[in-house]
């Protein structure tokens, strides 16, 4: 019953992933913690941590809460629930978007998921701030990191991770 859950909650959130799955973080917490009560806040944020850790897409918090949740084969539902659903839609509908390419409607959808799928992704980081706890130091690190990110745009992001893993050793935050 949990594994049909899994895939279903996953599925109904995959048609609205604009964005990809960092943008459904405030749903998929409402559904995981607050509905469910399948993981508790700090799981919740410490897994959404380790998927942004590891390499690969960003939908492996999905892959990593249905492990949590029900082991290999809640990971399994969780994923293919998030996936499997969506690309079969864009599948079959791929050749038709394609064929009304410049109609107004069209561009219309286009410019309106860009601001929602920031919205969204704004949204979700609020979301893993907020459950994170953080005290002001931590506040300090994201204006830094945000500022020094959106100033030299060659920045290597490791540089940034580094230095905030020796603010957090040194007990900064």
């Amino acid at each position: 019953m949990i594994l049909f859950e899994l895939f279903l909650e996953c599925a109904l959130l995959s048609f609205v992933a604009f964005g990809g799955a960092t943008a459904l973080l405030p749903e998929l917490h409402r559904v995981v913690v607050d509905h469910h009560h399948w993981l508790n806040d700090t799981t919740f944020t410490q897994l959404y941590a380790i998927a942004q850790a590891a390499p690969g897409p960003n939908v492996l918090v999905v892959t990593l809460i249905g492990w949590e949740v029900a082991g290999l084969l809640g990971a399994l539902a969780a994923t293919l629930g998030m996936c499997l659903p969506m690309s079969v839609l864009i599948y079959l509908l791929v050749d038709r978007w394609e064929q009304c390419a410049g109609r107004r409607w069209q561009q219309a959808i286009s410019l309106g998921v860009a601001p929602l799928a920031v919205g969204l992704i704004f949204s979700g980081a609020t979301l893993i701030a907020q459950a994170a706890d953080f005290q002001l130091g931590a506040w300090v690190i994201v204006l830094v990191t945000t500022l020094l990110n959106l100033r030299y745009r060659t920045l290597h992001p490791l540089w940034l991770i580094a230095a905030g893993a020796l603010a957090g050793l040194s007990g900064g935050l």
